[in-house]
């Protein structure tokens, strides 16, 4: 907590920003402005769909699949999401560094948005939130996280290397108790949202986005060998080369 790495604290810094100018500088129409503008709105990719009021044609279309992760409906959303975000974000910006950790970022949130999308498409109400992209870090952080001398290994010599100790290939990482509960937590948790979940944003209850949560897991979990810069173990230097083949009026919290 007193040496979260600087991009962790650059990224909060901007999702307060954003979260100031969307709920407390914009007027009230402004905000609704800003929304049409920056949130994902499945409807957006339509063509029935073409009066939503807002701007049209490409653009939107191609950032707003990273731009929605930037803003958030309430306090209670942005420090949700930012509990969950110091620790894993932190561990992932420790191995990554800077410009993999940022593009990582919008990776995982387009991925979470492209899932979204493909389970509610031409649906108006829009989503928000950065959840897809943190739960893709969290994906990440389990490919090292629990290795020995990780993080959450069993040992570990020194604070520094625990985070960049060589990751197992996926298939293997599979076969490990600590990886395999997590993920069964983390999708059991996901479907008691999806059944149970809402959060309550503007007054009202608003259903959480979970199918954007499990895009952007799937995408950490599936990418992370394409952005590590750690050599895997007995493999070539990720980054490079996989060590496997290629095979949130309302808002949906992400």
């Amino acid at each position: 907590m007193f040496n979260v790495p600087t991009v962790v604290i650059a990224v909060l810094g901007a999702l307060l920003l954003v979260h100031a100018l969307h709920r407390w500088i914009l007027p009230p129409e402004g905000e609704a402005w800003f929304l049409l503008w920056f949130a994902f709105i499945p409807a957006r990719y339509e063509a029935s769909e073409l009066a939503l009021g807002g701007p049209e044609g490409l653009g939107p279309q191609i950032w707003t699949f990273v731009s929605y992760a930037l803003i958030h409906g309430n306090l209670l959303h942005l420090g949700v999401n930012t509990v969950w975000f110091l620790p894993f974000g932190s561990a992932v910006a420790r191995r990554f560094g800077a410009a993999r950790f940022l593009v990582f970022f919008a990776v995982t949130a387009a991925a979470g948005a492209a899932l979204h999308l493909a389970t509610h498409f031409g649906e108006i109400v829009p989503m928000v939130g950065a959840s897809a992209a943190i739960s893709g870090y969290m994906a990440a952080a389990t490919r090292f996280a629990f290795q020995d001398g990780g993080p959450l290994g069993s040992w570990r010599a020194h604070e520094t290397h625990a985070y960049h100790v060589p990751a197992a290939p996926l298939r293997v990482a599979l076969t490990q108790f600590n990886v395999v509960m997590f993920l069964v937590v983390w999708f059991g948790l996901n479907i008691v949202l999806g059944l149970f979940g809402s959060l309550s944003m503007g007054g009202e209850d608003q259903e959480i986005a979970w199918q954007a949560h499990i895009g952007g897991f799937l995408a950490g979990l599936l990418l992370f060998p394409w952005f590590d810069p750690v050599a895997p173990s007995g493999g070539p230097s990720a980054g490079r080369s996989p060590d496997e083949p290629a095979r949130d009026g309302a808002e949906h919290p992400g």
